[in-house]
């Protein structure tokens, strides 16, 4: 019998999934019936590949920017502390398949973004750490994402 755990991801057999896929990870409905929804965004295999932190960051930054253009609802965007991925945090219940295609529409534009036009937030102002980012590495891992969500489907078994 499996452990019961307080994070879910602790519950998923990370050996069992094959990147990249979109999961739906989690609902909760709020004190005043505000129903929320996580999704599990994996780039890379678990424990296998990890996106490097300046590609992490520069996607997070694209992406969070993107991402609210696509979905209504949108709470959150984080990287995934593993390196493997990010959570993205939405009011309402969208279909995995929607968020997918969400996804995949931000992840083309984060491969065609110029590489002369700096990234959303990328100043001291705005960013811890707006050194940190990685254009080129960030827009080879969204072009990866979407050749494999086209190769294979959005689905993580």
């Amino acid at each position: 019998m499996k452990e019961a755990r307080n994070v879910e991801s602790f519950s998923l057999d990370h050996t069992k999934v094959t990147a990249p896929y979109v999961r739906m990870a989690g609902k909760k409905t709020g004190p005043k019936g505000d129903l929320v929804t996580k999704f599990d965004l994996r780039f890379s295999q678990p424990n296998a590949e990890y996106l490097p932190i300046g590609a992490m960051h520069s996607l997070e930054h694209l992406m969070a920017e993107y991402i609210r253009d696509e979905m209504d609802g949108v709470i959150d965007l984080s990287p995934m502390g593993c390196r493997t991925g990010f959570y993205l945090v939405v009011f309402g219940e969208p279909e995995e398949e929607t968020v997918a295609a969400s996804v995949r529409s931000v992840l083309l534009k984060v491969a065609a973004w110029p590489d002369s036009e700096p990234i959303p937030g990328q100043d001291p102002v705005m960013c811890g750490n707006a050194a940190g980012h990685d254009l080129a590495s960030a827009k080879e891992w969204a072009r990866r994402w979407v050749e494999g969500i086209d190769r294979k489907g959005w689905r993580c078994f």
